[in-house]
């Protein structure tokens, strides 16, 4: 729920109001109701609304608390803030509206920099104060709201949408070299705090981070999942698993319907969002809308499941049925949409499933999360058969999208040799990062810190970056109950077996019997197929073909010319473990820089 931007001097100097309007405007789509400033000398804030919670004005933002002395902005939903606003006034605040940002601030009052850990929710959030000049920013817990950060002479700013920092000028824009070789090896991720670009940076995850006005500044992670068994669950059986499990769920689902809207839910058809919807029609309430998506040639695969669901429940369901058409539109929308580059087929699903929904509904469940914390996808089976230490081998085997030598053929010598040392090392900087993150303790077997790995860090800047970015392009808010940070909790301290059984996901699976027709239980994996992504030909080919020839392209020079040539001599001839195409991953990527007009 919409987006915030902002500007920080640490030299004396006022802030530049014009420049926060620039950018806090580039983010209309995310906050198409309303829009707001504010500036007290050094400091300025800007924000787009999208309205959601408390309907009217007294929730407008940038919200200025006198009482409290303090201003603040909120991208996101605080999903317990009613119950919060009962604890806070019986300690003596009172408030002055009936939304979810003045119980943020109420509540930093309250509690200084532990606020973070009282909110259940998704959230970035900026928060100044008036006596001491210092500026605090916190993410929530698995980094569902953005916030990205690029430093300029004299200050700092900061914004939901990396484009929009770009909007103010003074950003760095040449590329990252870590960066790039995290982006061709771990399949677009790029981990946080890095982005592609060499001058802007984000905010970690579960991470507060405390300016004073001098420009120094601390950071307190106030969240880290502990994928272990616990002693507390040792006498629980396979069945205690799947109930508590259900039940956390349930939870989860039922704090994501707060809203003064309509709440709908993105129904693929698959587990994950069918039992989204089995939770929330079943507490009851007025008629669940559902939508799902399809594309010409597999509609009836597509709809087949999600039209079970939807009969089994009497939603008020609509297909939205996406025929043999050009996608090269789609896909340059989908990519302006971004706010880093990004792969997944999935951004034009989503993308052009949230352009119809928005109309009807400007809040859904989605069903995302699922398969990170508990083991669904293809690639966690092999971490069953070897021991902790062999996790980060394993994971680079059957997740990471080159080996090393390839990766020093594909970039240009240039870019390797400014940051020469974790190949010296015999280390790329993906693989010297990923030896870092496996070998923390917290993750008790291999199949535990494949999971961690995923939920904290890939499933952050990959799935859910792309479901925030493409529903938020139409103003459309995405909540994702699975990645509620107490089912996470629970999930990972379940047993790897429970999770792995039936093919993946089995302790769910198990628990959904009942609630959903067994054919959809039952059913295989399914993914968002776009057609014209699953196979590079005709229009989109050509285009991919042009911009990795153009002259921005050679100028920029990424990329080593022999590599793709042979690249595009047979463009759906290199894929990565995962079945990505890799002319594809460096046309992304070239097309996302040109789109944002970044030049060599």
């Amino acid at each position: 729920m919409c987006g915030l931007a902002g500007e920080v001097r640490f030299d004396g100097a006022r802030a530049d109001v014009p420049t926060v309007d620039r950018m806090t405007s580039t983010m209309a789509d995310r906050g198409p109701d309303d829009t707001g400033l504010w500036s007290h000398g050094r400091v300025a804030l800007g924000h787009r609304r999208l309205r959601l919670i408390d309907l009217s004005d007294a929730s407008a933002q940038p919200m200025v608390d006198p009482a409290a002395g303090l201003t603040g902005v909120l991208n996101g939903c605080i999903y317990n803030y009613r119950e919060l606003r009962t604890e806070l006034a019986a300690a003596g605040h009172r408030f002055f509206s009936d939304g979810d940002t003045e119980v943020v601030l109420k509540a930093y009052a309250q509690w200084g920099t532990g606020f973070a850990q009282r909110l259940i929710g998704t959230f970035a959030v900026v928060i100044v104060e008036r006596d001491s000049g210092q500026v605090v920013l916190a993410r929530d817990r698995l980094g569902v709201k953005p916030l990205y950060l690029a430093p300029f002479p004299g200050g700092l700013r900061l914004a939901s949408t990396l484009p929009a920092l770009l909007a103010a000028g003074d950003v760095d824009t040449s590329i990252d070299p870590v960066a790039l070789a995290h982006y061709l090896s771990f399949h677009s991720v790029v981990p946080a705090p890095r982005t592609i670009l060499a001058g802007v940076r984000k905010l970690p995850p579960a991470t507060v981070r405390v300016f004073s006005a001098d420009g120094s500044s601390t950071d307190h992670v106030y969240w880290q999942p502990d994928f272990s068994r616990r002693p507390e669950h040792a006498a629980w059986s396979q069945r205690d698993w799947q109930q508590a499990l259900l039940e956390a769920l349930g939870t989860a689902v039922r704090r994501r319907t707060v809203a003064d809207v309509e709440v709908g839910v993105l129904l693929s058809g698959g587990l994950d969002s069918s039992l989204v919807v089995a939770l929330l029609a079943t507490a009851g309430g007025e008629r669940l809308r559902t939508f799902s998506i399809g594309f010409e040639g597999r509609l009836g695969d597509e709809f087949r499941y999600s039209d079970l669901v939807a009969e089994a429940y009497g939603t008020d369901h609509q297909r939205i049925r996406v025929g043999e058409v050009d996608l090269v539109q789609p896909v340059e929308a989908c990519i302006a949409a971004m706010p880093e580059p990004m792969i997944s087929h999935d951004c034009v699903a989503f993308y052009l499933l949230s352009q119809v929904v928005a109309a009807h509904c400007p809040v859904v469940q989605t069903g995302q999360g699922a398969d990170e914390v508990l083991g669904g996808y293809h690639w966690y089976p092999p971490f069953a058969q070897v021991g902790r230490g062999a996790a980060l081998a394993t994971y680079d085997r059957v997740f990471l999208d080159r080996p090393s030598a390839e990766l020093a053929a594909v970039i240009s010598p240039d870019l390797l040799v400014r940051d020469a040392d974790p190949f010296l090392r015999g280390l790329d900087p993906a693989r010297a990062w990923l030896s870092t993150h496996f070998d923390r303790p917290g993750a008790q077997t291999a199949a535990d810190a494949a999971m961690r790995m995923d939920t904290t860090v890939m499933l952050v800047d990959d799935p859910v970056k792309r479901v925030d970015s493409m529903t938020m392009a139409h103003g459309l808010e995405a909540r994702m109950p699975f990645l509620d940070h107490e089912f996470v909790e629970l999930a990972a301290a379940c047993p790897v077996p429970y999770k792995l059984a039936g093919g993946g996901k089995g302790v769910l699976k198990q628990a959904a019997r009942g609630l959903l027709p067994r054919a959809v239980i039952d059913r295989p994996k399914g993914y968002f197929p776009v057609p014209a992504l699953v196979r590079l030909q005709g229009k989109l080919a050509e285009r991919v073909r042009d911009t990795l020839e153009s002259p921005e392209a050679r100028r920029r020079g990424l990329f080593r010319r022999e590599y793709v040539s042979e690249l595009l001599r047979d463009p759906n001839a290199a894929v990565t473990p995962l079945n990505g195409n890799k002319l594809w991953q460096l046309a992304s990527l070239e097309m996302w820089l040109q789109a944002r007009g970044i030049s060599a």
